[in-house]
């Protein structure tokens, strides 16, 4: 990434191989032999950006084009960026020490609100202007997409277009807009190539939107202002994931990443229908891939890696149709080879001790379960659809298969919350700990997180309970969990505010962005980087007010930052599912029982795929 710094440079840096690149299985070509070169970028440091599917899904389809080179870049952790400042020094590709300024393309992986600033030092470092309407048609096109991608709108200041949805088959045919865009001399600069990229399905260009508000500083409308844009841009699907691409050659990084292992997708999408959740509602809907295609993976990745885990990776992983006889098979296969299986995402009322013994065979690891509220009551009004009966059977049996631990997810601030409410986790957690033989033994690990309402869900409309509200709840909970055997985790009260801000903002915020970048605010998502002050002086000083995006309640006919962008599911089920909610009703899970009529399968034209039917 840094072909101007001196080995003295790399020296004083933590993991200073977080920038030297030559990992193994990193794609080498020739850049004059290509017509576009792409720079794949993920906004946070190399731990944790070289853990990301879908940035090893995009390298990999890019890469098997003859015209295109993709190569990649992480934000520079805090000591490096004061080193290349001091130098001078540019931020540049980890294949072939490029300057990112001279790529055609630089796609940002948008997974974290937290990382907005990170964005920026980035683009700044690159050389690129940070401001899209300042660009020239030499300047690479910045494109965002990810989760966040459905609300992009905090970030429009500084990129130039956006893919909406997944993005195996959108990212070759930009690239194929590129090159053509190129090979005409770049005909009507760079305005004419966002007029090309705006034509294909799933690509949203916010300069050819216009926003109006009203007096309160609500958005009224969001409509094209150039012929030929649709008012609405539909996420893009990959209908089929056995012929969909996948990544058997992934870069092996030459030190410990997040997720230093296997990642094999076993499905997209979930049908459970838990009102929290955003990604429940962005990958719907379910397409799972075949057993046997799943064999075929595990072991060219198994041959071309070297990992001696395997990870069973999608939303609900348990929820797998053939999980069972997959893990068998896999077990035959590599458990020989001392490869051991890890299933990451369990589901309390699909947990199988049985399973999870087999699975451990090789290698114990902990378990994590997520009753996510400490009553029946308010778990039916997040429609989790699991009870106190399911955990306890499920912890029950760890406990006596040899567990001497057990973590637990909660949140804390869901809608309809009370003090009971809180109080409950804990007495949860205490009940757990009984259900040891030896409980002085036995530990109990309680991780608590402040629920921040997401754009395309049924809790879109709530209002985030304040940050002093918060912390009020966390002191709560914590006074009730003195027990030396149980743990207790909670999220920053600031970082969450602010992560609520920004996940549910408008184009307004960028202002406020930039300012908090330009006055020191890097890697947010790390408490040890974040400073909640420089914040509240950037929100002062461009005359926004935080409370209006996250403690305000919307109305269901509110027309939100997002409405011109499509997850699939329609509004109306939305709405349905937040009443439902209110009333604590539960909604079945459409994979096994009736279409629920959220019209993902109806209007982008894709059925869930179960291999049991």
């Amino acid at each position: 990434m840094l072909l101007q710094l001196k080995d003295t440079a790399l020296g004083s840096v933590a993991k200073p191989a977080r920038y030297t690149g030559g990992e193994w299985n990193m794609v080498r070509k020739n850049p004059s032999a290509v017509d576009v070169r792409f720079a794949l970028a993920l906004p946070d440091v190399y731990d944790v950006g070289m853990s990301n599917l879908g940035l090893k899904i995009l390298y990999g389809i890019l890469n098997e084009r003859q015209d295109t080179y993709a190569e990649r870049a992480y934000c520079p952790w805090p000591d490096m960026e004061a080193i290349m400042r001091s130098g001078g020094d540019l931020l540049r590709s980890l294949e072939t020490q490029t300057p990112l300024r001279q790529f055609d393309a630089v796609g940002f992986s948008l997974q974290y609100e937290m990382t907005y600033t990170n964005i920026l030092t980035m683009l700044d470092l690159a050389g690129i202007p940070l401001l899209s309407g300042e660009r020239s048609e030499f300047d690479p096109l910045v494109i965002g997409g990810g989760p966040c991608a459905f609300n992009p709108e905090p970030l429009v200041d500084f990129f130039d277009c956006f893919v909406i949805g997944e993005g195996e088959e959108l990212i070759g045919e930009i690239a194929t807009v590129i090159a053509a865009w190129k090979q005409s001399g770049r005909a009507g600069g760079r305005p004419n190539l966002l007029e090309r990229l705006a034509r294909l399905p799933g690509m949203y260009v916010p300069a050819f939107y216009q926003v109006e508000y009203a007096d309160d500083g609500r958005c009224t409308g969001v409509r094209p202002i150039r012929p030929g844009v649709p008012a609405v841009v539909a996420k893009r699907v990959v209908a089929d994931l056995d012929s969909a691409y996948y990544p058997v050659n992934p870069i092996v990084p030459y030190l410990e990443t997040v997720h230093d292992r296997i990642m094999l997708e076993l499905f997209r999408g979930c049908t459970r229908g838990c009102r929290f959740c955003q990604a429940g509602v962005i990958y719907r809907p379910v397409r799972e891939r075949k057993p046997a295609a799943l064999m075929r993976l595990a072991q060219e990745l198994a041959d071309n890696t070297g990992y001696d885990e395997i990870s069973l990776v999608s939303l609900s992983s348990a929820d797998y149709s053939c999980l069972r006889e997959l893990a068998q098979d896999l077990l035959a296969k590599f458990a020989p080879q001392r490869v051991s299986l890890s299933l990451p995402s369990l589901r309390i009322d699909s947990f199988s001790i049985e399973l999870a013994n087999e699975i451990q065979k090789v290698r114990r690891s902990g378990l994590t379960f997520a009753p996510e509220a400490g009553t029946q009551r308010l778990r039916d009004v997040i429609n989790k659809g699991v009870n106190e009966a399911d955990l306890f059977e499920a912890a029950g049996a760890a406990f006596r298969s040899g567990w001497a631990g057990i973590k637990l997810y909660f949140m804390i601030g869901l809608p309809t919350e009370t003090d009971e409410d809180v109080l409950a986790i804990a007495e949860l957690a205490r009940k757990v700990l009984t259900l040891s033989r030896n409980p002085s033994r036995c530990k109990v690990s309680v991780s608590v997180s402040t629920f921040v309402p997401k754009p395309h869900t049924p809790f879109q409309w709530f209002a985030q309970i304040p940050a002093a509200e918060m912390e009020r709840r966390q002191r709560l909970l914590r006074g009730a969990l003195r027990d030396r055997r149980i743990s207790f985790n909670w999220h920053d009260a600031p970082t969450s505010r602010l992560e609520g801000v920004f996940a549910r903002g408008d184009r307004r915020l960028g202002k406020a962005l930039l300012e908090a970048w330009r006055n020191g605010a890097r890697f947010d998502g790390w408490s040890e980087h974040f400073h909640a002050d420089v914040w509240d002086a950037a929100f002062a000083a461009t005359g926004i007010d935080p409370d209006f995006y996250t403690v305000r309640q919307r109305n269901v006919d509110e027309i939100m930052p997002w409405s011109h962008l499509s997850s699939g599911v329609s509004q109306e089920w939305l709405a349905g599912e937040w009443n439902a909610a209110q009333s604590g009703s539960l909604t079945r899970d459409c994979r096994h029982d009736a279409c629920t009529g959220c019209g993902v399968c109806q209007d982008l034209g894709v059925s869930v795929v179960d291999w049991r039917v």
